[in-house]
């Protein structure tokens, strides 16, 4: 399995379209950096030494608009004054400034936007990984050595998700050097905090970030997971890609619309690939639940691999 693996390493690593990809990524990153660092508020520190008595003021706020919507108030919007409300406290009660400078962790967590970049990237090989043997005719070469067609199909899947999180690799590292060496490192150590299940926790910001990135990558792997699958299944790589590259930015959009108005829409995997919805704001549905959706990726998951081994192994290829 290991030999098939590195096999599948160096054919995309021959293909002049797999550095300019890992370029885009950097290149993107350094022009995150230089913009930010030329604005004006970058590396400043918000002059608010009043800052308690302004999340106090906040709340109030909250709480008056709370009162007067009654029982009228929609149920995200509830939910989210809730969550400041609850974090404002804690920062109030813990002495906990929402003031802070500009630092690598702050150009870490603004960069991860780009993790959909990497996402598109990991797609584009996933979508061309089985489909382009076929069209180049290599994949006769492939199946006629003493190998079962499950390891090479799982040879190409492991490859796929490796290239992804080498991906997610460079960004986080190249972000933090660069951050490192544009703004610095903060003074003291400022924890990040969360919301979940009623109560706010602390977590590092280096701890936060790594879990962030780690969330974040679900919906990468999974869509990269049904392009590996459409190209396994139909042997075409511009179908496996551009339905995906579809799915990737427009899927939580009409997931939204739908479960706007019907509850079934939970079922989706675009509702529950972003995990962050639990900890940084409310379920797409009313009802679904952490556990519920890791259920439902998994489902999916393994929906996708049954259909692409099982297809890829009964394929007959002699023709």
């Amino acid at each position: 399995m290991l030999g098939l693996i590195q096999n599948e390493w160096m054919k995309i690593f021959r293909r002049p379209g797999t550095y300019v990809m890992i370029g885009l990524l950097l290149i993107m990153t350094t022009v995150a950096g230089a913009f930010i660092k030329y604005q004006e508020s970058g590396g400043t520190v918000p002059d608010n030494t009043e800052w308690k008595r302004g999340l106090q003021t906040q709340n109030e706020s909250y709480q008056k608009q709370l009162e007067e919507m009654g029982e009228t108030v929609p149920r995200d919007m509830k939910e989210q004054y809730q969550r400041e409300i609850a974090l404002n406290e804690y920062r109030i009660q813990h002495d906990i400034s929402p003031n802070e400078e500009y630092s690598v962790w702050g150009f870490v967590s603004d960069t991860s936007q780009l993790i959909e970049f990497a996402g598109l990237f990991t797609i584009i090989i996933a979508g061309g990984i089985v489909a382009s043997e076929f069209s180049w005719g290599t994949i006769k070469l492939l199946l006629i050595r003493p190998i079962k067609r499950v390891k090479i199909l799982g040879a190409k899947y492991i490859t796929v998700i490796l290239f992804g999180l080498m991906l997610l690799a460079v960004l986080f590292g190249y972000s933090a050097l660069l951050g490192g060496l544009l703004f610095g490192f903060p003074e003291k150590a400022i924890p990040y905090l969360y919301y979940y299940n009623g109560t706010v926790e602390e977590q590092s910001m280096g701890l936060h970030l790594i879990a962030y990135y780690g969330l974040k990558s679900i919906n990468m792997l999974m869509l990269a997971t049904m392009a590996f699958m459409i190209s396994a299944v139909f042997r075409n790589s511009s179908l496996a890609i551009g339905l995906s590259l579809f799915l990737m930015f427009m899927g939580g959009q009409v997931t939204r619309l739908i479960a706007m108005k019907y509850d079934w829409a939970k079922y989706s995997l675009f509702a529950n690939t972003d995990l962050l919805q639990y900890f940084e704001g409310v379920p797409m549905v009313q009802g679904m639940t952490l556990g519920f959706s890791i259920m439902i990726i998994l489902i999916y998951f393994l929906l996708f691999q049954v259909l692409a081994f099982y297809v890829f192994n009964k394929r007959d290829v002699s023709a």
